[in-house]
């Protein structure tokens, strides 16, 4: 029989140099997982809401005046609905023209939707231009990540 011993001599310092690039190749791999893993580019918070906060307007033209319907919004209601550059002479050839704005906006904020919204044979016509104005607004305001309410 004969045997060959080996003699397996190990340097304490190439050990020590061994490890280390070892544990550097490690740290190396989880520092490029960390960075190059993918993240959300949006938060939740934003997803969720169905309007841009704001103030959206849409204008009207009655006998040469711009009316301008205002439809102010937060992230997920309709907070007010008003009517701005209204001229007295208007308001004198359309006297149904504010109340019908009053009837309508109260019942949008109340629902906060334009389905079901009822209006009266008197104001009829006033009524359906001033909600195609609000539609119009509201279409404006709408956050294309969020889920809007029905609007229609």
């Amino acid at each position: 029989m004969r045997s060959k011993t080996k003699i397996v001599v190990l340097h304490l310092k190439e050990l020590i140099y061994t490890g280390i690039f070892i544990a550097l190749g490690i740290l190396l791999v989880i520092l490029l997982v960390i960075i190059l893993k993918p993240k959300n580019a949006t938060p939740e918070r934003e997803d969720a809401s169905a309007y841009i906060p704001g103030v959206y307007t849409t204008s009207l033209i009655f006998n040469d005046s711009k009316i301008d319907v205002a439809v102010t919004v937060d992230a997920d209601s309709i907070t007010s609905i008003q009517l701005h550059n209204l001229d007295e002479t208007v308001s004198v050839m359309y006297p149904l023209m504010e109340p019908a704005l009053e009837e309508l906006s109260s019942q949008i904020i109340e629902s906060q939707s334009l389905d079901g919204i009822t209006y009266s044979d008197d104001n009829k016509y006033t009524s359906m231009v001033l909600l195609n104005a609000i539609t119009s607004s509201l279409e404006q305001a709408k956050n294309p990540l969020g889920n809007t309410p029905a609007t229609e």
